[in-house]
């Protein structure tokens, strides 16, 4: 069954809008894997319960469920990002950072084709217009895929920022846009805030997308709000992983 959107009301004076989907379960296997970098594996899955995968949104994000480790320990899940869906070959393709020794880096450094995966969601869709004068998009490596995602669907004319914390050089690829992109390459998470403090934002209507460690996504959001008079209303800030914490994925709220 296709999911089904029930659009909720636009948030906070912003065009943004929520929609919420009907949540499956699907069983799928992999088809391909393929090395994007040192540190990063694109994953493409299919199967029977595959299609009516919807989502329609680049900051959607799935749980995919992993085999306990050991008998009598419990099965663990982390939240990713839809890559690419493609109904005609049946295919959804995950994004991979091979660092660390959690469920999701171990499964995808062993996975070949046949390996299995059981996914659920996503739940709901904020979907952020591609009209907006300007756009800025921050984040690490966990936000490289929900970013390059956005970048292939950002149409001609349109502008478009972005900050990338990748510390590997090698890891650094060219990503595709068809609009005016600006990229910025930094290497850690101070150097981050530091680059976006010097950026000059546009005039007109913008819009940021951030995304990362939740520390330094919270420090962001509030130099843009606070530094740069950015509107709090037309940021969209995520914790997508904190330091010291298992499984953390946040969204940041305006406190005000």
């Amino acid at each position: 069954m296709a999911s089904e959107e029930r659009p909720e009301n636009q948030t906070g004076g912003s065009r943004v809008q929520r929609v919420r989907h009907e949540i499956k379960r699907r069983e799928l296997q992999v088809k391909r894997v393929a090395a994007l970098s040192p540190h990063l594996r694109a994953i493409t899955l299919t199967g029977e319960d595959l299609p009516g995968f919807h989502s329609p949104s680049f900051d959607d994000h799935i749980k995919l469920f992993f085999a306990p480790a050991a008998e009598g320990e419990e099965g663990q899940r982390r939240d990713y990002t839809p890559r690419h869906y493609d109904p005609v070959a049946n295919e959804l393709t995950l994004e991979f950072a091979l660092h660390g020794d959690g469920p999701a880096a171990g499964w995808a450094a062993a996975a070949q084709p046949g390996s299995r995966l059981t996914i659920a969601g996503p739940r709901g869709s904020f979907i952020i217009p591609t009209d907006y004068d300007w756009h800025l998009l921050v984040g690490d490596e966990t936000a490289l895929p929900a970013i390059s995602r956005r970048l292939e669907e950002l149409p001609a004319g349109a502008r478009v920022i972005v900050v990338l914390n990748l510390p590997d050089p090698a890891d650094r690829r060219a990503l595709a846009s068809a609009a005016a992109l600006e990229l910025h390459w930094v290497a850690s998470d101070a150097e981050l805030l530091e680059a976006v403090r010097a950026l000059p934002l546009p005039g007109g209507e913008g819009y940021a997308w951030c995304a990362g460690e939740a520390g330094a996504m919270a420090a962001l959001r509030k130099l843009l709000v606070e530094e740069k008079g950015h509107d709090r209303h037309a940021i969209r800030a995520a914790a997508y992983w904190k330091r010291g914490a298992i499984a953390h994925h946040e969204n940041l709220e305006d406190p005000s």
